[in-house]
């Protein structure tokens, strides 16, 4: 069954970390784009941070600087690593993958991608 699984959301304070995590299963993993996408309460999803197969990686603006993301083939997971956290930051946070990538193109994502189920992020001020 091809699947992605996201874990680690969780409430913090702003300035805090959390780190999630994305367990993929039932495809070449190696070999895809995976990308972090997020969406703020009553907000439209957007994409946070992509990673291609040779490790191109690409980040939103509003991430830049203190979010990183990386993977570990061996382990199928993919990561997002989320410092400096604010506000503005709490979302429900989407894991997906898809053959190829395009950059953080949300509408590739959703018409060609496998999606997880998300994690809750919520950053207190």
């Amino acid at each position: 069954q091809v699947q992605v699984v996201e874990s680690g959301g969780g409430s913090v304070q702003a300035g805090g970390s959390l780190r999630l995590s994305c367990t993929a299963s039932g495809f070449s993993y190696s070999n895809y784009c995976m990308g972090w996408f997020r969406q703020p309460p009553g907000k439209e999803r957007e994409g946070a941070a992509v990673i291609d197969s040779v490790r191109v990686i690409t980040y939103a603006d509003s991430v830049k600087g203190r979010f990183t993301i990386s993977k570990d083939n061996a382990k199928n997971t993919l990561y997002l690593q989320m410092n400096s956290l604010k506000p503005e930051d709490t979302g429900m946070y989407y894991c997906a993958a898809v053959p190829f990538c395009v950059g953080l193109n949300g509408y590739f994502f959703q018409r060609n991608g496998v999606w997880g189920q998300g994690t809750q992020v919520a950053v207190s001020s």
